[in-house]
């Protein structure tokens, strides 16, 4: 469990009682797991001084809290060869994008791979034409840092890719960064961070080994409940479903690829709001899937490759992808959001694509896939509910 409280982002009052408060909460939970002790990083401010400030400026606490979603994400990989890095030390992979980023209160993606400058065990796979292996180097970190990520899922099936040693060093570096992380089964299965005045929690799944585990709905309910009990709002990940053009649609059922259970994620993130999560980011598929509300919170079923250098397929629907943002209440209630459509090319990162082609897709998908959805995406990127 990672416990980060920080004033980015406009931090506002309360810091140290949230802390407090959450640490007492989280003692009794899951005491015989080994876990990393808690960053903290609180205001050293007294409280009344800070409320006295807010009040002679006039500062009103906000209403609406914005939360900014990304699919997979793996600026190059050192692994098997350094050919497969960008220039610049990767510096610019996501400089096209950083105000975008930066647009929200938290900001959320996952990480597809591990951040290790050498050694680890490579991963061995079943079926070697469809095995992949990441590593990136350890200064990459800062690049996710200065794009303004405030959480990464490491549930994903290239998180083990340099075992136990690259799992350690990707954390230790996140650490350093000042990113929090989630997804690893027993010892890094949720994260929470305080961003202006309210408590975010995050927790990540996914079908692979040594994460949280997609399958196991008893442990996941668990979970997210428990970040319920101690945050405003709840934030769900997961890693899962068929990948590719051929796979764009959520069936409502099982998917397999080769050969692997991918979850069945319509039935899992319904679960899991119905557990107490308020946004729920997938991704996975490598292409834009459609999105829903269900109980009033936003489902987004891919996200699709925002990130992805070198190794990646990023022809056709596999280059671009939506960047969502989400509007909640203090509740986590949806309130609004918006899509900014997103592609990019083998030669550069992500980019914001003004023909909005994900977003395209993402009305397509949306209306075949859940025309019951009160979820309206406007052509211009806007998401509202319908009017009852």
């Amino acid at each position: 469990m990672a416990l980060l409280i920080g004033r980015k982002k406009g931090f506002r009052l309360g810091g140290l009682f949230c802390v407090c408060m959450i640490s007492f909460m989280l003692l009794p939970y899951n005491l015989a797991a080994e876990r990393l002790l808690p960053v903290l990083l609180v205001d050293t401010l007294p409280q009344d001084t800070l409320q006295e400030e807010a009040m002679s400026t006039g500062e009103e606490e906000p209403d609406v809290f914005t939360v900014i979603g990304v699919g997979d994400m793996m600026l190059g990989t050192n692994y098997p060869s350094s050919v497969y890095l960008p220039p610049m030390g990767g510096a610019t992979m996501l400089a096209q994008v950083w105000e975008l980023l930066a647009d929200a209160d938290v900001t959320f993606g996952n990480l597809e791979g591990t951040i290790l400058d050498e050694g680890g065990t490579a991963k061995r796979c079943n079926n070697p034409d469809a095995c992949y292996v990441f590593r990136s180097p350890e200064s990459y970190a800062q690049h996710f840092a200065q794009a303004g990520f405030d959480f990464l899922s490491i549930a994903n099936n290239h998180s083990g890719d340099f075992g136990r040693t690259g799992r350690d060093r990707t954390k230790a570096v996140l650490d350093e960064a000042g990113i929090a992380y989630a997804g690893l089964a027993g010892t890094d299965e949720y994260a929470i961070i305080e961003r202006n005045g309210l408590a975010f929690g995050m927790a990540a799944f996914s079908p692979n080994w040594g994460t949280c585990s997609i399958h196991d709905y008893g442990k996941a309910r668990a979970i997210v409940s428990r970040l319920d009990e101690v945050c405003d709002v709840v934030i769900v990940s997961f890693h899962g479903g068929a990948e590719g053009k051929d796979h764009q649609h959520v069936p409502r059922k099982p998917e397999t690829y080769y050969g692997e259970n991918r979850g069945d994620v319509y039935k899992f993130s319904h679960a899991m709001v119905d557990a107490g999560a308020d946004i729920i980011f997938g991704h996975g598929p490598h292409v834009t899937r459609g999105m829903e509300l269900y109980n009033d919170r936003l489902i987004c079923y891919s996200l699709g490759n925002f990130c992805t250098y070198g190794r990646f397929n990023l022809r056709g629907e596999a280059g671009i992808a939506p960047m969502v943002k989400v509007e909640v209440d203090k509740e986590g209630h949806f309130q609004g959001g918006f899509v900014t459509s997103i592609y990019q090319r083998k030669a550069h990162g992500p980019r914001e694509d003004l023909r909005k082609r994900a977003l395209k897709s993402l009305i397509r998908l949306t209306k075949s896939d859940f025309p019951e959805t009160p979820l309206l995406i406007e052509a211009d990127g806007r998401l509202r509910k319908r009017a009852e």
